[in-house]
């Protein structure tokens, strides 16, 4: 399965939790970049507010991309204890620190005045576009769960099946469009079109949300009737 964009698999994403979850009260959290445009159509599907947990992925010194360890804004580190045998110690306190205040900062930038929104008691489902290692989302789940939600749901396209495993362990319910025994390394393998994101595009959905952090509902034109022309 591969997906065209990450709107495109937030669509289809949408249709699933549309059928598990309409009605329910509960709040959509992506984690930005990535997953803020699969947030934006599942909180538009559902009619739900939106709002943001931001972990931050530390990736090992020789390859970036390769996750070694994930930190909550609070400071709370998640680690591949066995991929830490060979870092440095002072490297990695550096890295927590500058990962911290970068998570601060798409804060400020992405929600500035804006309050949480209270999900006290209700569900929760955490989004992103994809999951490999499953360490940034364990330390969205962590950070999350300082809020008190009544449950925490998962929604991804794509995750490795072992991870998927680890997190069910984790949180109520893991909801999945691939859950791959075979994973094929990294998320942007199983999209067409997979870039990073820059903070204009997160900002540019982010105000397209209403005082209550929900989707405005799309305005269409109204068309013309031809027969009733003068």
């Amino acid at each position: 399965m591969r997906f065209k964009t990450r709107t495109h698999a937030g669509q289809l994403l949408a249709d699933i939790l549309v059928k598990k979850y309409q009605g329910i009260d509960a709040v959509i959290y992506a984690l930005p970049r990535g997953g803020v445009p699969l947030g934006f159509e599942v909180a538009s599907a559902l009619h739900m507010p939106l709002d943001l947990i931001i972990p931050r992925k530390i990736g090992h010194p020789t390859n970036p991309e390769y996750a070694i360890c994930a930190i909550t804004e609070a400071g709370e580190t998640i680690c591949n204890e066995q991929a830490l045998t060979t870092i440095d110690a002072d490297w990695l306190e550096q890295e927590q620190r500058e990962e911290i205040n970068e998570a601060k900062r798409r804060r400020e930038c992405y929600l500035g005045d804006r309050e949480p929104v209270p999900v006290t008691g209700k569900l929760a489902i955490l989004v992103d576009d994809g999951i490999a290692t499953g360490l940034t989302m364990r330390a969205a789940i962590r950070d999350l769960k300082t809020r008190h939600p009544g449950r925490i749901t998962v929604a991804i396209p794509v995750i490795p099946d072992d991870t998927a495993k680890v997190l069910a362990t984790e949180v109520d319910d893991v909801v999945a469009l691939l859950i791959d025994p075979n994973y094929q390394g990294s998320v942007g393998s199983y999209y067409q079109y997979f870039y990073q994101l820059c903070d204009d595009e997160v900002l540019l959905l982010l105000n397209k949300l209403d005082k209550d952090n929900r989707p405005k509902p799309v305005d269409h034109p109204q068309q013309k009737d031809d027969n009733n022309k003068p």
